[in-house]
């Protein structure tokens, strides 16, 4: 229930409701439009906004569903009711392109099974009738005219007159021609008079050919003259285009009597085609708006995160501004907030935004906040905005005011939510004030819900002492004199009246006097919330900045895990590679060792021969000795260092590539590293050598650089299904190759169905993956899969 009647108009739904009607493409759609209402049953709700969240996703991803051609069906549904009356074919064509509509979105539905299960709602009994098509198509050819083999008697008439114009065309050319030859034609060719060829004759000659004139020039010195040899012909074809004519018209009539069993029918389709209409016009104004469904709970309660006005959004997207987001809540504990702050702060637009996104959400729209905001139900929502005085009435600003205060006070409930705009204004501040504040305590005893805003002091401590009510300030940049927008819960905020005056430019003295006039307390109070404010807005841009900066040693510390396991694995891989070369050496060196034993038995102890065989020992174990690798002579360069060259860091066997040269600092990329070097700590390579250093650091590095640049995370949201499975093979065929232990998938939460799909085909195709299971649920929940390796 919405009061007073002009509710929606002063929260902006009407312009809301009149851009979502612009997406109609029916007049249907229109009128589903017009009659959207706040609804107040869960699960009715939830039902509309599964819709359009759906379709939306149809929209974003492209699907090949057509939805462009549909006519009123009820119209003519309508019309065929009637006994004797038929369609015409331009009728007939509508409901045969409106039904091909139908048929082919049921079909993309059915190619789709359980994707989009509230869509596929709207179709769920909805019969499925071909034959109206087939009945249709056997008198309509595909551009919607009648067939001349509609009927054997229409094809023998279509075929008598095809042979009689050739005939009145064969004579009327053979007449021309001799009449041209004769000079009798005045200029120009055969033309048509009154639906008949006629031959254009000088008027002195048209005694000279017998015939009809139908017709003559302005000047009298040409006439139009039917021959007499032709009219006779022609006479036949008029009564034949008539024969013709009463035998479509019999084939309309009977083809739209077999259809008159179908208009039930006809009537279903009309209501599926006017339902799709609207929730495809409810998507694109949720896609224009950048929308999501927020969680939808079933108590009075709101939790707006990043919520922006949809119409202020608008209007600012075309001046290429943006709208500051709005976080607020309402809850058991929070029923009312108490927005205080500076004229032209933005309270009435953080009133009105969330009265306008609650009304919006109980009428089935999307609304433009974080997709984990929650929402609940009123049953009520009642809206005190702007100056409603009446003469008719004779009812001042501040009766108007008290008249809806006091129906606030007769109906509200728990589940009612109240939006009041200057609370108390209108009259004595020194009357209005207290009486605010009884409305204000009543108000909060019922347990109502709601957002006011205010400028009286008296309200905002009242707020500060009473549980369930909680102040909140728009913030406001007092060393620039600017608003930014904020809404920051838990203070009261100060107007900023002397400020913003002294800001305009209003005279000192005048200042001065108000001063005075004001009283000592009252400037203290405006004083020390000034402060408050000065230092609360300290205290969280220095928050903002402590966040930051935890993120950034959260992402080092991860990456530093990461890499820590990295090194774990491959130390385990090259021991062991070393113990089996190790083996290998060693099985090799004691079968050597028990040759030569043995060649020395045989011998006999022989010297020269023993000295020989000892000699080819030392050769064999030299084969197998592992030696470090030589380090390569580099050269350098004493020319200018310029970007693009090679250089050495000095006293290290770094090298890397100039990248920026900023006077005696340059950049420097070592592999994948960036760092500013001193230019007296390098040494330039030559050029001769670059290629061979290039190739040698490619090569030794290419594994360190595979794994570098792998990272163990991988973002499918918004991927269609065989997007997401083939970025996820690629992926994972490196993630083994690399030997990651765990990896993390993001692929968002929507209707499970990317999560299903990523899981199935990991559990089906990789044998490497031991388990997987959900992020924590203050992280993500059930939209992040963790993957563990064997």
């Amino acid at each position: 229930m919405l009061y007073p009647e002009n509710c929606e108009e002063r929260l902006g739904f009407n312009e809301v409701r009149q851009l979502v009607r612009d997406y109609c493409l029916s007049t249907m759609g229109q009128n589903l439009v017009d009659k959207m209402q706040v609804m107040t049953k869960h699960d009715q709700i939830d039902k509309f906004l599964r819709q359009t969240k759906e379709f939306k996703s149809i929209l974003e991803n492209q699907e090949p569903l057509q939805i462009s051609t549909f006519f009123d069906i009820k119209v003519l549904a309508d019309k065929i009711k009637v006994e004797g009356s038929y369609l015409v074919e331009e009728e007939l064509f509508k409901i045969y392109t409106s039904l091909q509509t139908v048929f082919s979105v049921i079909r993309f539905f059915d190619e789709r099974k359980e994707v989009y299960p509230s869509l596929e709602a709207l179709f769920e009994h909805l019969p499925i009738e071909r034959n109206i098509l087939k009945k249709i198509e056997t008198v309509l050819d595909a551009k919607g005219k009648i067939k001349p083999n509609a009927s054997a008697t229409l094809l023998e008439i279509s075929t008598a007159i095809s042979k009689g114009e050739q005939e009145v065309r064969k004579k009327m050319d053979s007449i021309y021609k001799s009449a041209v030859a004769s000079n009798w034609v005045a200029d120009g060719s055969l033309t048509i008079r009154d639906g008949r060829m006629c031959i254009p004759i000088l008027a002195e000659n048209k005694r000279k050919i017998k015939g009809f004139i139908h017709d003559e020039s302005a000047s009298g010195q040409t006439v139009y003259l039917e021959p007499e040899e032709v009219f006779t012909l022609n006479n036949k074809l008029r009564d034949l285009e008539f024969d013709k004519r009463r035998e479509i018209i019999r084939i309309l009539i009977a083809t739209t009597t077999e259809l008159r069993p179908y208009i039930p029918i006809l009537l279903s389709y009309h209501g599926f085609l006017t339902k799709l209409d609207f929730v495809r016009a409810k998507a694109l104004f949720a896609i224009k708006i950048g929308a999501q469904m927020p969680v939808l709970v079933k108590e009075p309660k709101t939790k707006l995160i990043n919520a922006q006005h949809p119409l202020l959004l608008l209007s600012f997207a075309n001046d290429q501004k943006s709208v500051v987001p709005l976080n607020i809540h309402l809850n058991e504990g929070m029923r009312i907030v108490l927005v205080s702050g500076p004229n032209a702060g933005g309270k009435s637009v953080c009133m009105k935004t969330v009265g306008l996104l609650q009304m919006m959400l109980q009428t089935g729209l999307l609304v433009p906040v974080d997709e984990h905001s929650e929402m609940g139900v009123f049953n009520q929502i009642f809206a005190d905005i702007g100056d409603d005085q009446s003469i008719e009435s004779d009812l001042s600003t501040y009766s108007a005011h008290l008249n809806k205060m006091r129906y606030f006070v007769e109906h509200a409930t728990p589940k009612t939510l109240i939006l009041i705009d200057e609370f108390g204004t209108g009259t004595d501040p020194q009357f209005g004030g207290p009486m605010a504040e009884a409305v204000l305590e009543v108000l909060n005893q019922k347990k109502v819900r709601g957002v006011i805003t205010t400028h009286y002091s008296n309200l905002k401590l009242f707020a500060g002492d009473t549980e369930g009510l909680e102040n909140a300030s728009m913030l406001f940049d007092n060393s620039k004199m600017k608003p930014l927008y904020i809404l920051d819960i838990g203070k009261p905020g100060s107007s900023y009246a002397f400020e913003i005056a002294q800001n305009i430019g209003l005279q000192k003295e005048v200042l001065a006097l108000a001063r005075q006039k004001i009283g000592t307390n009252q400037n203290s109070i405006d004083s020390l919330l000034v402060n408050l404010e000065r230092e609360k807005r300290q205290v969280h841009e220095t928050k903002v900045k402590l966040a930051n900066q935890q993120n950034k040693l959260n992402q080092l510390l991860s990456e530093n895990e990461k890499q820590k396991s990295f090194l774990e694995e491959n130390k385990k891989t090259l021991i062991k590679d070393a113990k089996v070369q190790a083996q290998n050496i060693i099985k090799d060196a004691n079968k050597l060792v028990e040759n030569t034993i043995a060649q020395i038995k045989k011998k006999q102890a022989d010297r020269e021969a023993t000295r020989e065989i000892r000699q080819n020992l030392q050769q064999g174990l030299a084969k197998n000795e592992v030696k470090p690798e030589p380090k390569p002579v580099i050269e350098f360069d004493d020319t200018e260092i310029e970007v693009g060259d090679w250089i050495q860091l000095l006293g290290t066997e770094n090298t890397g590539q100039i990248l920026e040269i900023n006077k005696n600092n340059l950049v420097v990329a070592f592999g994948d590293l960036r760092s500013v070097v001193k230019r007296n700590r390098v040494q330039k390579i030559s050029n001769r050598q670059v290629k061979k250093l290039v190739q040698r650091t490619s090569f030794t590095n290419s594994l360190s650089d595979a794994v570098s640049n792998f990272r163990a995370e991988l973002d499918l949201r918004g991927m269609r299904g065989e997007v997401a499975l083939q970025e996820l093979e690629n992926y994972m065929d490196k993630a083994v190759m690399l030997g990651f232990p765990s990896i993390k998938i993001i692929h968002g939460k929507g209707d499970g169905i990317l999560r299903k799909l990523i899981r199935t085909h990991l559990k089906q195709y990789y044998k490497q993956v031991d388990r997987m299971e959900d992020e924590h649920l203050d992280r993500g929940g059930d939209g992040i899969t963790y993957v563990y390796m064997k």
